[in-house]
């Protein structure tokens, strides 16, 4: 057994977790140290396109390593401009003079995807959404939307205004359908514009699909409209695509799924499965002439890492190749789909299952009339009891998904099977089995 002590655990109060300790994993399997075994329903914090281990991402990292295993990123590379070749290739909608900034990560990406709109507009305000996550860094949650931010709001940016975006399912604009839904959200978004100056907005920050704040799928027609107020007022659209990039819901990037092209997008994850830190902002021909005969007031030690770039170029060979985005669109309508909306019919625990590709949650309800949610908000990383008792359900019967507030998350890997998916949605029918029987106590 591992001490535990020594790592500082993120999101965590230290005395109160105790973490399960890893021995190995492969595929969309992993496993503990007690001989615990568990179909990985959520890629570890969705990032695991390609699963565990996939060894041509190793080997692509293996091989760079012998080459050259880093370099400044002032210098040039071929392994770095492949990458973001690569990556533009697959980018919705950019051409001409779009190029791609590489950082370590999502927050990273959308620090500096805000820097180069502010300073691009010569604007200060940002709009956001209330329900998003963008990063744990200052910058990036001071434009994040849910309760992560709380407790650092003193010390951020109060350049941000938040707005609502559309949620059918608890609408915050008495809408009775997703058409009223669409409607009502933007209308609601133009008057924030109108109200806070457009002049002095210098970008929208959106995740087209939100992630971990409920895998909120836009009606038809809304992030098109967004990009319609966007060019009305010549603010910057930028998409957060950290969560939704490189497949996860069934096209390369969730702006493909709705048809609209951002100024600036970033992304992370998925790019190459985090197996080396790896994220970047592709910015469209706008920011990226803007920078032409400007100096970009940003950089990073370990931007463009070869290591990191080679195994994103393996990793969007792999997606190519094995036309894993067209099976994760397939399975989430053959297979998941289908199969969860069976489950919410016969389970009276579930208010809602929504979601696209291989993105997907199941919002849980102690009455389904009220739509009383199954548990409440709770602060970040800690589970509730009765969400702890459901989660320990799925996981009994070999399968882990994600837990946050009364939603269980499924993102599983790209590369899983439809056999591995029966497994899992039969944990998640365990699960809801529980929550049934909380909900009747």
């Amino acid at each position: 057994m591992i001490p535990k002590r020594s790592v500082f655990y993120p999101w965590s109060g230290q005395g109160q977790i105790s973490p399960t300790t890893v021995a190995g994993a492969d595929g969309c399997w992993f496993w503990d140290d007690q001989g615990n075994r568990w179909l990985d329903l959520h890629s570890q914090l969705g990032n695991l396109h390609l699963g565990h281990q996939h060894p041509e991402l190793v080997a692509a990292i293996q091989d760079q390593a012998s080459q050259m295993c880093t370099i400044a990123p002032s210098f040039a590379v071929d392994v770095r401009e492949q990458a973001a070749q690569a990556i533009l290739d697959v980018s919705p909608g950019f051409s001409g003079a779009s190029q791609v900034f590489f950082t370590t990560g999502g927050a990273d990406a959308n620090e500096h995807a805000l820097r180069m709109a502010m300073l691009a507009t010569g604007r200060h305000k940002v709009l956001a959404a209330h329900r998003s996550y963008h990063g744990a860094t200052a910058g990036a949650m001071s434009v994040t939307g849910d309760a992560r931010r709380w407790a650092v709001d003193p010390i951020m940016s109060h350049h941000t205004v938040r707005f609502f975006g559309p949620y059918q399912y608890r609408s915050e604009f008495h809408s009775t359908n997703e058409s009223e839904e669409c409607s009502r959200a933007l209308a609601h978004l133009s008057s924030v514009i109108d109200h806070e100056g457009p002049h002095t907005v210098a970008a929208l920050i959106i995740e087209p699909v939100v992630g971990s704040n409920g895998v909120l799928v836009p009606p038809d027609g809304y992030l098109a409209g967004v990009r319609t107020l966007c060019n009305e007022h010549d603010i910057l659209l930028i998409a957060d695509e950290v969560m939704t990039g490189f497949g996860r819901c069934g096209d390369w990037f969730a702006c493909d799924s709705f048809g609209v092209t951002p100024d600036l997008l970033t992304f992370a994850k998925g790019v190459n499965s985090g197996y080396v830190p790896l994220g970047g902002v592709v910015l469209g021909p706008r920011v990226a002439d803007f920078f032409t005969d400007r100096p970009y007031p940003g950089g990073l030690t370990y931007s463009g890492h070869p290591l990191a770039c080679a195994s994103a170029l393996a990793s969007i060979n792999i997606l190519e190749r094995d036309k894993l985005v067209s099976s994760a669109q397939q399975l989430g309508e053959e297979v998941v789909r289908p199969a969860l909306l069976e489950l919410a019919q016969r389970h009276i625990s579930v208010g809602e299952v929504r979601g696209l590709g291989l993105a997907w949650a199941i919002e849980l309800v102690s009455d389904r009339q009220t739509r009383k949610p199954f548990a409440p908000l709770t602060p970040p990383g800690s589970v509730t009891p009765l969400m702890k008792e459901v989660l320990d359900a799925a996981k009994s019967s070999g399968a882990w998904p994600l837990a946050v507030a009364n939603r269980l998350h499924l993102f599983p890997p790209l590369t899983i099977s439809s056999d591995e998916l029966d497994h899992g949605i039969a944990a998640i029918d365990s699960a809801l089995t529980k929550a049934d029987e909380l909900v009747q106590r």
